[in-house]
């Protein structure tokens, strides 16, 4: 007789994200300060401080309470409470945070380039150009250049000639959820778009001409420029 199997022990499961965990903190301060609907939360550079987290996690909670209706945040002007404390609401699982998706996109992207720098055929050089003059044509429409963005990055993948590549920037590219589309209404700028076009450009001509160093570099300080913007503000 077989003995019999043993079963396999649980998977741990995952901690919180730490932007929901940063969320709690805050919605724990709005009450334990007293703060009712319309008052006015320190500056982020004070309550990053006061709760010892980055800018990027605590941007990232300050977007997820948003989305939930517990705070509102006006450009220029500050941070707001929506919600009584005893009013507020869970704040929703929605899936990676921005800067969790951007720390890998720099990882593996940059990496993307380099190996479509070496391999890209003619034909995948003439996509990536189209997907580049497309969002120079229609860089001002939100909706039409968000699409033509993920044009660009899947071409790229897509050059590598490897489909497990094109799967993995697709699932990536996917990730950009809620929280990344509320972040990038509140803090994308003319200037960060202008930049964008022009690293796009920088990247293509370093795959064109075959250069996988010089299109890794390009590549990973396009991210990292997305990266320092929607940090700063």
């Amino acid at each position: 007789m077989n003995a019999p199997s043993k079963k396999l022990p649980d998977l741990v499961a995952p901690e919180s994200r730490l932007y929901r965990q940063v969320a709690d903190k805050i919605q724990a301060l709005i009450a334990a300060d007293g703060l009712g609907a319309g008052a006015r939360l320190p500056s982020e550079r004070d309550l990053s401080a006061k709760l010892e987290v980055s800018r990027a996690s605590l941007r990232e909670a300050l977007i997820a309470l948003e989305l939930s209706g517990v705070i509102e945040v006006r450009g220029g002007s500050g941070v707001y409470v929506c919600a009584r404390p005893e009013a507020t609401r869970a704040v929703p699982e929605a899936g990676p945070g921005p800067f969790e998706v951007l720390s890998a996109r720099r990882m593996i992207e940059a990496d993307v380039a380099a190996m479509a720098a070496r391999v890209a055929t003619d034909s995948a050089i003439d996509a990536i150009l189209r997907a580049v003059e497309d969002m120079e044509r229609h860089h001002d429409n939100y909706a039409t250049n968000e699409h033509l963005d993920r044009n660009f990055h899947l071409a790229i993948a897509a050059a590598t000639g490897n489909s497990a590549m094109v799967g993995v920037m697709t699932y990536l590219w996917d990730q950009r959820g809620r929280l990344w589309h509320k972040l990038k209404e509140h803090f994308q700028t003319e200037e960060l778009r202008k930049e964008t076009l022009s690293d796009h450009r920088q990247i293509f001509q370093a795959i064109a001409n075959h250069d996988p160093a010089a299109a890794k570099k390009a590549m990973r300080a396009h991210l990292e420029r997305v990266t320092r913007t929607f940090s700063r503000g």
